[in-house]
């Protein structure tokens, strides 16, 4: 009897460290899309998402193109300086974006506040 207790203790504990691992891995998951890809589609060029938006003629497809891509940018790591404040400023991002997808009061002097560009290079850029 005491044989078929170990059997089943070591059998629970396998399946709880298989799920574990399996859990685990599924928190890891990569973002949707990479910071590099997220400033090429929405920031590059005088015609970008980013421009036409800033300067107040964004479309509804504008703004929820760029709810999905600032999506992932709370999620991937910083190139350079601190998580918290990667976190801060890409936070706000996303939340601009939000508020002018929702037609928001205000949203679009956050947006603009929130996408300063130096603000973030300065501290998150690689050289």
């Amino acid at each position: 009897m005491n044989r078929t207790k170990l059997m089943v203790s070591v059998g629970v504990l396998t399946l709880t460290a298989f799920a574990t691992v399996q859990f685990g891995h599924a928190a890891e998951a990569k973002p949707k899309y990479t910071t590099k890809e997220v400033m090429k589609t929405l920031h590059k060029g005088d015609t970008s998402v980013g421009k036409r938006v800033g300067a107040g003629n964004g479309t509804k497809e504008d703004f929820a193109k760029m709810v999905d891509y600032y999506g992932a940018l709370p999620a991937n790591k910083p190139p350079k300086g601190d998580d918290a404040s990667w976190k801060a400023k890409t936070t706000a991002l996303l939340d601009s974006a939000k508020a002018l997808n929702a037609g928001k009061p205000g949203a679009l002097e956050a947006f603009k506040k929130a996408s300063n560009c130096k603000a973030c290079h300065s501290v998150h850029k690689e050289d």
